[in-house]
């Protein structure tokens, strides 16, 4: 026996807008998460993002749902990284007890084209590193950008302030590095 729901106030609709938030944000969160992580990773976290997005579709804020789907890919992701490391670690015993131990690829990619301001956002804390790309990459508001990093607008915008603050001291000394040092002469003594 099949039971049908009567449609009516308060009975939501199957898809509830879903098919639209989809077509408007799944390309989006996927770039977000290709930044991050390698292309088939990104895929799986965008594809668990929008399913949680599924379940949780009637909790979506319509003001910002973009911002909203950012924060759970950042979760998602999180879950994810915290997942590898236990599995390398696993790993890492099973090739111990058999004595063929290998080293593990390493599938991050660059955080950006250009090598110097790559090797200064990898000198950052990951923290520093997200307000960055919240706000540069992904163009959100401070306003969005603070639901996705789970704080207050007052702490993303100083939590952002020394992001850039720390951004410009490494590019800095990463420009002080490259040029040659001068080493003063001694005077001989006669």
């Amino acid at each position: 026996m099949t039971l049908k729901r009567p449609r009516g106030a308060g009975v939501p609709e199957p898809d509830d807008g879903f098919a639209e938030l989809w077509d408007a944000y799944y390309d989006d969160v996927l770039s977000y998460a290709a930044r991050r992580v390698d292309p088939e990773t990104a895929r799986d976290v965008a594809a668990e993002t929008f399913l949680i997005a599924w379940r949780r579709r009637a909790r979506i804020p319509a003001d910002r749902p973009f911002a909203w789907l950012l924060h759970v890919a950042r979760n998602v992701l999180a879950n994810e990284t915290r997942g590898r490391r236990r599995r390398l670690r696993l790993w890492g015993r099973l090739k111990d007890h058999d004595g063929t131990r290998e080293p593990v690829a390493d599938v991050s990619h660059r955080l950006v084209e250009d090598e110097r301001i790559g090797a200064a956002l990898r000198s950052l804390s990951a923290r520093d590193r997200e307000a960055l790309q919240l706000i540069g990459w992904e163009e959100l508001s401070v306003r969005e950008a603070a639901i996705v990093a789970g704080c207050s607008e007052a702490a993303f915008s100083v939590r952002l302030h020394r992001a850039r603050h720390r951004l410009s001291a490494a590019l800095a000394e990463l420009d002080t590095s490259d040029r040659p040092v001068l080493v003063p002469l001694a005077k001989r003594s006669a």
